[in-house]
């Protein structure tokens, strides 16, 4: 039986690296589950690789046809932005284990949805400051930077991985990213370990 590899973690730690590293990892042999998002595009993203994007209506439909497994809303400075989780024909843990990148909420839906024994958590950890200048240096690189945005989720980031959150969530396994290299060779162990 397959699992699902769920890393977490607050804005700027590394996730979406390490995510396309492991990926990267043929030994792993980790599928990617591709989430969806109501939020607009950013420069550089392709439909289908980061997420599929898709509207309200659009988020609506699947949960009507009960095929949402977990989702999240964020009231930005540009409205309601969601993110989800489908459950599709492209998920089957019978034959595959895969990797995702998703919050504490995200990983506590997917747990009780899959069960405790298939989802492995990775909880990616970093120093605010840290977090802070990665994020100032993605924003810069972008054609229109959304700075407020980016100080929302760093202030948001906050509470959603607040102590009281992480223990909520039972203590998901963490690994400090002050050196990419080091903490991949962490998680890989684990993955391996708990394979």
């Amino acid at each position: 039986m397959g699992k699902i590899v769920c890393l977490m973690g607050k804005s700027s730690t590394g996730k979406d690296t390490i995510y396309k590293r492991l990926l990267d990892r043929k030994d792993l042999g980790l599928k990617r589950i591709v989430p969806y998002t109501t939020r607009p595009m950013r420069e550089g993203e392709q439909e289908g690789v980061e997420y599929y994007f898709t509207d309200e209506a659009g988020f609506q439909k699947l949960r009507e046809e009960g095929k949402i497994i977990e989702d999240r809303v964020y009231n930005t400075v540009h409205g309601l932005w969601r993110y989800f989780t489908v459950a599709d024909a492209s998920l089957d843990l019978s034959q595959n284990s895969y990797c995702i990148i998703g919050t504490l909420e995200a990983y506590v839906q997917i747990r009780k949805y899959f069960g405790e024994e298939q989802v492995l958590p990775v909880l990616i950890e970093l120093d605010d400051g840290e977090r802070l200048q990665r994020a100032l240096g993605r924003e810069r690189k972008q054609e229109h930077p959304r700075y407020e945005e980016m100080c929302r989720r760093f202030l948001a980031d906050s509470k959603d991985f607040s102590p009281e959150k992480i223990k909520e969530a039972g203590n998901p396994k963490s690994f400090y990213n002050g050196s990419l290299e080091a903490c991949l060779r962490n998680i890989v162990a684990y993955i391996q370990d708990n394979a």
